[in-house]
């Protein structure tokens, strides 16, 4: 009987890991992401940074289907009222073009290699109410998805994000 009991528990517990293994597998996005890079690629492979030199970001994706992303410029001017309801248009400039944060719902295609994004706020507010489908890869810890159709126009940037540790 002990046996019975040793083997019975055995497999529970093998079965609840392989649960957890195989939830992560239908879903290898989520978790915390940090930015890396976002350069448009042009077609003879050169890059431009889409942003400045000193990006910072932070891209969450929950269980439950939830994004939170948040991309800031960390050398963009601060407001020199210290009060951002009394910034200058210049001031003002340099915050919208400086950030892009959005949220909202997301779903995975693991098959097709996608990420769809279902953006329920943002600070470019012609994105919200909208879907936008991305191609990933993922290779370790390294998340790489391209943007087609940037609002900003141009070629379309690659970003790439790191799995935060």
């Amino acid at each position: 009987m002990t046996r019975l009991l040793t083997i019975i528990f055995s497999l529970a517990a093998l079965t609840a890991f392989d649960g957890v293994a195989f939830g992560q597998q239908d879903n290898p996005v989520v978790g915390t992401w940090t930015i890396v890079s976002i350069d448009d690629v042009r077609p003879d492979g050169s890059k431009r940074a889409v942003f400045g030199s000193s990006l910072e970001g932070v891209l969450i994706f929950d269980a439950e289907g939830r994004y939170s992303l948040q991309l800031c410029e960390t050398d963009r001017p601060k407001f020199a009222a210290n009060d951002r309801n009394k910034g200058t248009p210049e001031e003002n400039q340099a915050a919208v073009k400086g950030c892009n944060p959005h949220w909202g719902r997301y779903s995975v295609d693991v098959t097709n290699k996608t990420i769809n994004f279902h953006i329920d706020h943002a600070l470019f507010k012609n994105w919200e109410g909208t879907e936008q489908k991305r191609s990933f890869k993922l290779v370790g810890d390294e998340l790489t998805y391209s943007i087609p159709n940037p609002s900003e126009g141009g070629v379309n940037p690659v970003v790439v994000w790191k799995r935060a540790k």
